[in-house]
């Protein structure tokens, strides 16, 4: 159940299988025995994890968790289950960022070698995974960064045979140690791809036919490390390649083939993060609670000042609502498949909103815990710095909001309000008074889905269409199966023929909670401006308007996973009520934002201040909520 924090002491992993659960247990208990004073001052001093490394390979941890069932000769309990590497993400991040990174970017630099076809790879790192190896993911460089199409990673070919290789990257976690880095570069005998002409029309096989994924050993003599290039205990690497020899049993990928293994590596990764922040603001939030209760100021606990109280319900109740859209957001990364691509979405904004609710967060515990959080022996700083980097990991926020809006129209009108584009052509309705608009956005929209079935079956493109979102219900997926799809996602390309299911329906189920309904009118009002006020040729060429729109949009999904998993957990109606008071106060200033924008044109602004509600105040509720956030005062404390 969600409607409370991971707590180390009392958890048991109950929804796992045996052996997962001695694996994570163990986990915890290697954190704990090693206790808080010893991980803060190896944070200080920057000291390397060999530790934990040994702890590592001597469980197996690792190499359980990350080998997927083709290439575990038989383990049964070798896998690619998402559901325990969100948890062990979630309980690195809890006790330290830094630990966190060394499992995350093995996890990235696997990515490239088991979705290749490149047998004797696979084995190679299976076998190094039994060893405890780790491993790293060479696409970066410092004077491109994530304009992969202007690699300077150069491969030459050889008379004899085979490759060299020379050329930097940058930013490469693990880049010190990975017994195995996937190297993305290209052939020094093919033409590059221009990146400016590359974002206007799609580049042909011919001109992706240069690029490669190939794999170097760090320890090798031609691979010269650089350094570290952060402050960290964490190790981020800046290297060279020079005259590195590439066999023909080292390449992973050729061609187009290369760039959508680094894409599909990176929707498997990125996941991982907003599961990082979960753990790191749980861990956060029980030193804030338990400081403000303890402490007495002007005669009165610090959890009875108005402010405070405001600040930690309202993180907890965004900390629930992060862990509510996570859990559901596992089940459909695990049930994906060629033809259901809804996960490009959620996992999208499981790294790019859950991380920024976390930072805000931290943010407001920051302005309670005050001076206290930056005391030595608090666990508070390590979170502070944490969770400022997840969000610009694994791809911007900006470039995961640019992600996440080429599924809006689809998202948010197919296939249920066919009948709502219509909006864009009744006269002045950029401009009407919102009663009027609201009435006939209504009407259109509920009577198209209400005809949606005997429309299909008249017109042949409309029933292809509906037939596009016929999903069968998504299950709670905590099951011991490999999720053997993520390496076979195929082409990064198609995003605009996924369809989803109707969003409002679940809302529906939930209109009896105050602000969850109060939201779904916000929600059916910003459905309105989109149909009446499209953005325009020029604002989807302008990054900073479509940001402004992106968030309105991305909530929706955000709020429907979390509604989804509610109603899975029978999560409390005034715990989803103050998560939604907390939606409708944001979407608003959002609402206000898009209405402000240089950009927007005169039907936008009308019809964005539509947007703006107030959230329904209700005390009682509040108190109850707040009163669950303290009930978690003293309840942990790590082992000092």
């Amino acid at each position: 159940m969600t409607e409370t924090l991971f707590n180390p002491k009392t958890c048991e992993f109950a929804e796992f299988d045996t052996e997962t659960r001695r694996l994570l247990r163990a986990t915890v208990d290697w954190f704990e025995a090693r206790g808080k004073a010893v991980l803060k001052q190896e944070d200080r001093d920057r000291v390397w994890y060999t530790e934990f490394l040994d702890f590592v390979k001597r469980e197996g941890l690792f190499a359980t968790f990350l080998t997927p069932a083709a290439e575990a000769n038989g383990d049964p309990n070798k896998r690619w289950d998402t559901g325990r590497i969100a948890m062990l993400s979630k309980i690195l991040g809890f006790y330290s960022m830094q630990y966190w990174y060394v499992w995350q970017v093995s996890i990235l630099g696997l990515g490239p070698i088991w979705q290749s076809d490149n047998a004797a790879a696979k084995q190679r790192a299976a076998a190094l995974l039994d060893s405890g190896e780790i491993f790293a993911f060479g696409l970066s460089e410092k004077d491109h960064g994530a304009d992969v199409y202007s690699t300077d990673m150069m491969v030459e070919p050889q008379p004899g045979g085979g490759y060299r290789a020379t050329g930097g990257k940058h930013y490469i976690g693990n880049g010190n140690q990975a017994a195995l880095v996937s190297v993305f570069g290209r052939r020094s005998d093919k033409p590059i791809i221009d990146s400016s002409k590359a974002l206007d029309s799609k580049p042909t096989q011919q001109d992706y036919e240069g690029y490669l994924f190939f794999l170097a050993d760090s320890k090798h003599e031609n691979y010269h490390l650089r350094g570290n290039v952060v402050d960290g205990q964490m190790y981020v690497a800046a290297f060279d390649l020079d005259g590195y020899p590439v066999a023909e049993q080292d390449i992973l990928h050729r061609g187009e083939a290369a760039f959508h293994a680094a894409m599909n590596t990176v929707n498997v990764g990125k996941f991982n993060l907003g599961f990082g922040a979960v753990g790191a603001c749980e861990h956060a939030y029980y030193e804030a609670i338990t400081h403000a209760e303890n402490r007495i100021l002007f005669g009165h606990r610090v959890t009875e000042f108005p402010q405070v109280q405001a600040l930690m319900t309202d993180s907890y109740a965004r900390l629930m609502a992060m862990k509510l859209y996570s859990e559901r957001a596992i089940d459909y990364m695990r049930s994906a498949s060629p033809e259901d691509r809804r996960y490009l979405l959620f996992n999208a904004i499981e790294k790019m909103t859950v991380t920024r609710q976390g930072q805000r967060i931290i943010e407001d515990l920051a302005d309670v815990i005050a001076a206290r959080g930056f005391e030595k022996d608090m666990y508070f700083p390590m979170a502070m710095l944490g969770l400022f980097g997840l969000p610009r990991l694994e791809g911007t926020v900006h470039v995961n909001m640019a992600l996440s809006l080429k599924f809006m129209a689809n998202f948010m009108f197919h296939p249920a309000d066919a009948g709502l584009a219509a909006l864009q052509f009744l006269p002045g309705a950029g401009s009407a008074p919102k009663g009027t608009v609201r009435a006939v956005s209504g009407a259109l929209s509920w009577s198209s889905r209400r005809l949606a079935p005997r429309a299909g079956a008249a017109v042949p493109k409309l029933r292809a269409e509906f037939a596009g979102a016929a999903y069968a219900p998504v299950p709670t997926r905590r099951d011991a199966a490999d999720d053997e799809f993520l390496f076979r996602q195929g082409p990064s390309s198609g995003l605009g023929r996924i369809r989803f299911t109707d969003w409002r329906s679940v809302f529906e189920k939930f209109t009896h909670v105050p602000n969850v309904a109060v939201f779904l009118e916000q929600a059916l009002a910003f459905q309105t401006l989109l149909a009446a006020a499209a953005p325009t040729a020029a604002q989807q060429r302008d990054v900073d308007f479509l940001f402004a729109l992106g968030e309105l949009f991305t909530a929706l999904p955000y709020a429907q996973l979390i509604l989804e998993q509610a109603e899975i957990e029978g999560t409390s109606p005034a715990l989803l009520d103050q998560i939604f008071d907390n939606f409708v106060r944001e979407f608003a200033k959002n609402a206000l934002t898009l209405h402000t924008k240089p950009a927007a044109t005169k039907a936008q602004q009308t019809r964005a201040l539509d947007l703006i509600r107030r959230p329904v105040a209700d005390r009682a509720r509040f108190e109850k909520v707040f009163a669950q956030a303290r009930s978690l005062a003293g309840t942990y404390e790590m082992n000092p």
